[in-house]
């Protein structure tokens, strides 16, 4: 029991505070625990909605993560109804993500991501970058030791360009 407490608060001290969150998994019992899921791995972070024109690219999203998952690349999606453009129903939502564009990356249950009702985790990104989402499909790229957060517009497409690169630079 000794060895296992000890690995616990090893685990616990390695953790990035920008990671020290946990957020119910789209359509899930099971909250998503972000510095056992993500520490150490790059971590690129999306803010989502189902119905916005940005929405095609969770395929882009899909094949980035594919192509780049087993070098250490991670995807966490967060559905938000901030620019009125998420369904208010998690199973349209997941419909979506998992059916229509066939994601496989981790997706989170829906929350705010802008303003003072900001989930935790985005207030962290804001407070490192200095920007909050101003459209649906904002990205960031934290570190592997959640020193570093990059910062990419809705405009910025996930593969063939500077998004992808950056996320090399990162692996």
């Amino acid at each position: 029991m000794f060895l296992i407490l000890a690995t616990s608060l090893s685990f616990a001290d390695d953790c990035p505070e920008v990671l020290d969150f946990s957020a119910p998994r789209l359509r899930a019992s099971e909250n998503v625990e972000f510095c056992k899921a993500f520490a150490g791995k790059a971590l690129l972070v999306v803010n989502t909605a189902s119905r916005c024109g940005f929405t095609p690219q969770f395929k882009e999203l899909e094949a980035l993560y594919q192509e780049y998952k087993d070098e250490g690349l991670a995807i966490v999606g967060f559905p938000s109804n901030d620019f009125r453009q998420e369904y208010g129903d998690e199973e349209k939502t997941a419909e979506v993500c998992y059916v229509n564009y066939g994601v496989t990356f981790d997706m989170v249950a829906e929350s705010s991501v802008t303003g003072s009702t900001a989930n935790e985790f985005f207030q962290r990104l804001r407070k490192q970058t200095g920007e909050s989402p101003s459209w649906n499909f904002n990205k960031f790229l934290v570190s592997p030791d959640g020193s570093r957060v990059q910062y990419f517009s809705a405009g910025v497409r996930p593969r063939n360009g500077e998004l992808e690169k950056a996320v090399r630079a990162m692996l």
